[in-house]
């Protein structure tokens, strides 16, 4: 019987931990979609303007953004109903490899678009001053960072549950 507590326990442990870990990240890529999305420079000079979708690195960095918060919005999901109810929605040993998989792909998508993001803006740094263009730029490609972060460790978090099942 004590058993069937600690395993509990444990599981409900691990369930709270990773929808933490899952909040957590959707925060941060709220946060870098809104500095992304509200970017523009203005030159009053020549009345121009430009906004991040002028820029292939940080259209890219938007694209994993949208894309992360998407999978993170439904990996939520999957974790609220599991810490809400105790059983998971995928509860099949698909569930663990959906889990895992989906983890380490949207990991990889996150940080190769904070990588476009800070390289594009470093590189900008060395032609115009420091600006609030690149400033927004380049706090979006830290919260980018950081919500990597999280779901990479998620994915380490998916990763112990895959030895425990039994998949073929």
């Amino acid at each position: 019987m004590d058993n069937t507590t600690t395993t509990h326990s444990t599981s409900s442990t691990y369930s709270i931990t990773l929808l933490l870990l899952r909040v957590l990240t959707f925060i941060f890529l709220v946060m870098a979609l809104i500095f992304i999305s509200i970017n523009k420079l203005t030159f009053d000079e020549i009345d121009a303007e430009i906004k991040f979708h002028d820029v292939y690195a940080y259209r890219y960095m938007l694209s994993t953004i949208v894309i992360g918060f998407a999978y993170n919005l439904l990996q939520m999901g999957f974790s609220i109903f599991t810490v809400v109810s105790g059983k998971r929605v995928l509860s099949s040993n698909g569930g663990y490899l959906f889990d895992f998989f989906g983890d380490k792909i949207i990991a990889y998508l996150l940080i190769s678009g904070s990588a476009a993001g800070l390289g594009f803006t470093v590189e900008l740094l060395q032609h115009i001053p420091s600006d609030s263009f690149t400033q927004k730029a380049n706090v979006s490609a830290s919260l980018l960072l950081v919500g990597f972060l999280f779901t990479a460790i998620a994915s380490i978090f998916t990763s112990f549950a895959l030895p425990k099942k039994d998949i073929n």
